[in-house]
C-alpha cells in the first residue's frame, strides 16, 4: 500500500515532502534489518515532513521509535486489481522500468496484448487471484492475500495507528475528514481541490483502459471476501469519522437536541 507518514511532534510552519520514498523499490516483505533502517530513517525526519512510499505497515515500537501520523487510503479491491493489470502492461511504467533496467529482458509482446476478459475466463493463473497466496495484497500487513488472519491484523492495525484512512471513491468525504482530523497539512484541502481539479491529472491513470465484463468481475470478487471485508471496515470507519464531524457541527449550532 502507499503509505503517508506524517512526522509531526509540534507545530512549524514549515511543511517539507520527503521524495525518498518515491524512488524506492517496492519490497512486499521485509525483513527485520530493513524494516528497521526504514522506521529509523523516518523517524529522523523533521518535524513537519510528509513521507509517501509503497510499503508493508511499520512497527515503530518494534524498534522503540517515535510514531509519525499514519494515513492510507483503498480503493475497491476488485477494480484495484483490474487498473494494476493494465498499468503493468502501461508505456509509461515499462519505459521507467527499462530506464532503471535496461538490461532486463522484455516481456513478449502477447503478454502486453493479453486480454483481461479472456485472461480471468482461460484460467490464466496471472488473473485467478488465489486466497492464501502473497499476489497483490490488498491490506496493510505481512499476509497472505485474502486471508481473514491477514484482515484482522490489518483492521488491528488501521484503529491503533491510522488517523485516516480514506477512500478513492469517497474523494469529498476523504479531504473532509483530512482537514478536520489532520488541519495542520490538510486544511483547506476539499476547497483547493475543487478550486483546481480541472488541472489536476493523473499521469499514472490509464484512458485506455478496456471494457471488463460485469460477469468477470463477478468471477474474481468471489475470490476477494475477505479483502472487501476489509475494504468496508475502513469505509464505515471514514463515514463515522465524517458523521462525528457533522454532529459536532450541529451541536456548534444547537441543532442537536
Amino acid at each position: 500500500m502507499l503509505e503517508l507518514f506524517i512526522a509531526l511532534e509540534k507545530y512549524h510552519d514549515d511543511l517539507t515532502l520527503d521524495r525518498h520514498g518515491l524512488q524506492t523499490k517496492t519490497v512486499r516483505q521485509m525483513n527485520k534489518p530493513a524494516r528497521r533502517e526504514s522506521a529509523e530513517y523516518i523517524a529522523d525526519l523533521e518535524e513537519g515532513t510528509m513521507y509517501i512510499e509503497h510499503i508493508n505497515w511499520l512497527n515503530f515500537d518494534e524498534f522503540d521509535l517515535p510514531k509519525p501520523i499514519y494515513i492510507n487510503l483503498v480503493r475497491d479491491p476488485v477494480e484495484r486489481v483490474i487498473s494494476w493489470y493494465f498499468y503493468a502492461r502501461g508505456s509509461y511504467k515499462n519505459a521507467i522500468e527499462y530506464r532503471k533496467h535496461p538490461e532486463q529482458k522484455l516481456k513478449p509482446e502477447s503478454w502486453y496484448k493479453k486480454d483481461f476478459n479472456e485472461c480471468v475466463r482461460s484460467g490464466d493463473p496471472e488473473c485467478q487471484y488465489v486466497p492464501h497466496t502473497f499476489k497483490d495484497p490488498l491490506t496493510p500487513s505481512f499476509s497472505p492475500f485474502n486471508s481473514p488472519t491477514a484482515v484482522q491484523m490489518a483492521k488491528e492495525h488501521v484503529e491503533r495507528d491510522y488517523a485516516v484512512v480514506g477512500s478513492w471513491e469517497d474523494t469529498n468525504i476523504t479531504l473532509t475528514v483530512l482537514e478536520n482530523y489532520i488541519p495542520r497539512f490538510f486544511r483547506s484541502a476539499k476547497l483547493m481541490y475543487e478550486m483546481h481539479s480541472n488541472k489536476i491529472t493523473n499521469r499514472n491513470k490509464n484512458k485506455r483502459k478496456p471494457y471488463i465484463d460485469p460477469e468477470v468481475k463477478a468471477m474474481i470478487r468471489k475470490n476477494f471476501t475477505n479483502e472487501y471485508d476489509f475494504y468496508y471496515f475502513c469505509k464505515q470507519r471514514l463515514y463515522k469519522q465524517y458523521l462525528a464531524l457533522n454532529l459536532k457541527e450541529l451541536e456548534k449550532h444547537g441543532l442537536l437536541y
